[in-house]
């Protein structure tokens, strides 16, 4: 078993830091947010995630993870930091990598090994990294291992995912993939492939993403044609992916989460041969748009409409809110969110009332109401997110409640015959 640093205690630093913990490793979990640290050490765990709670408890229980704010020696360092956006250059602010590289510096020894597990641009750990740590005067792949390991877990099914999911070790050279692997076959159940090339891991990681974000744009784009022939798109598209090399995904109201809206444009951090990638970005985005244009096709006008938005998650049984379709649908609705009451001069003057629910957020800026309460009175409700809470509602009950008749199902939760049997009108997309 081996001595750990896990730096930055965020959605994944955290439970790799557990993770590691409760198969026996030394662990200390660094971060710079004392109040963060603070708080874990006394078992308060603020990231909701099925399991965690439990799981971080029972790793400071045994003795094995520590948290702190202050860097020192170990075996292993792991950087699990955040590479935020920046929205106007379309890049990654790689500053927190740097800082995390800095940290680690003063304490390298010759056989440390160095992973980077953050999602970043190819070239990231070569090119940055690892001449903030041979500062330390030791050489990468010879005095101490650098390495490139991507996460690839799914928010509500974390802890899993870290223990069953394949890993991709890139190293930046032969020694330093193997020494990586050691770490990893500890508590990895699945494959682990390797590369003899941080790069080559990193790219992997990013056109995963991107796969999966261009698919979702083939499958809104279909929807949108479907939709001017008056076809069901999902039931299309499951009919096409009947043929054994045909896999399209579901259409829906955009693309949401840390990674799908993003992971993207980082492929173009040094390249300028991206054509049907941002196209697809566009599609995801412009999403919001078509439903509002839905919205305001059947609802004759969006005058001075109240419209309920079931769903804030990015996705279903979570409570992520980051890029989240519903809220982006809300602020394109209205001007704030921050009272259910706000409303924004939009589509030439038109007024729109926006109130929001979502069971499994708690976030009091959003002032999210009870379901009761969201769709009382309103015009339109919106459902852009698969809880499941969302698939259990009453269709009777949220009829009465309603001023309206029009329910737009952007994920297909709804069983629609059961909904328009109370007289509602189901548009889905």
């Amino acid at each position: 078993m081996s001595s750990v640093y896990v730096h930055g205690l965020g959605y994944i630093g955290l439970p790799t830091a557990a993770m590691l913990a409760n198969y026996g490793h030394s662990v200390v979990g660094y971060d710079i947010n004392q109040e963060l640290i603070e708080d874990i050490d006394k078992g308060n765990v603020s990231i909701s995630e099925p399991g965690l709670q439990a799981f971080v408890t029972e790793a400071l229980e045994s003795g094995n993870l520590e948290v702190s704010n202050e860097v020192g020696p170990g075996k292993y360092h792991i950087i699990s930091v955040p590479t935020p956006f920046d929205e106007e250059e379309k890049d990654a602010d790689l500053s927190y990598v740097e800082q995390a590289g800095e940290s680690i510096t003063p304490h390298l020894r010759t056989g440390d090994t160095v992973i980077l597990e953050s999602t970043v641009p190819p070239g990231t750990t070569v090119d940055i990294l690892q001449p903030v740590l041979e500062e330390s005067g030791l050489t990468a792949g010879e005095g101490f291992a650098l390495v490139h390991c991507p996460e690839t877990v799914l928010p509500g099914n974390i802890i899993t995912e870290l223990r069953e999911n394949d890993r991709i070790i890139g190293g930046v050279n032969g020694v330093s993939t193997e020494a990586a692997v050691r770490l990893y076959e500890s508590f990895v159940e699945g494959d682990i492939r390797t590369t003899t090339n941080a790069t080559t891991a990193e790219f992997v990681k990013l056109i995963q993403n991107t796969y999966r974000d261009t698919n979702i744009a083939l499958a809104n784009e279909l929807a949108k044609v479907a939709n001017d022939y008056a076809i069901d798109s999902r039931e299309a598209i499951e009919l096409a992916n009947k043929h054994p090399r045909v896999e399209i995904h579901q259409p829906g109201p955009g693309v949401g989460g840390h990674c799908l809206p993003i992971d993207p444009w980082f492929l173009a951090h040094d390249s300028d041969e991206l054509d049907l990638i941002p196209t697809a970005r566009e599609v995801n985005d412009g999403m919001v748009d078509y439903v509002v244009e839905l919205l305001a096709k059947e609802l004759g006008s969006l005058a001075d409409s109240r419209i309920a938005i079931l769903g804030v998650a990015y996705k279903g049984n979570v409570d992520d809110i980051r890029n989240s379709p519903g809220l982006s649908l809300a602020r394109r609705l209205q001007s704030t969110t921050d009272t259910a009451t706000a409303s924004v001069s939009t589509d030439g003057g038109t007024s729109v009332g926006v109130t929001l629910n979502d069971p499994h957020v708690e976030d009091q800026t959003l002032n999210l109401q009870p379901i009761e309460v969201a769709t009382g009175g309103v015009d339109a409700v919106v459902v852009t997110t698969d809880h499941d809470e969302y698939t259990q509602l009453d269709p009777a009950a949220v009829s009465v409640q309603m001023a309206g008749d029009l329910v737009v199902d952007t994920k297909a939760v709804l069983d629609e015959d059961e909904w328009q049997k109370t007289g509602l009108r189901v548009e889905r997309i």
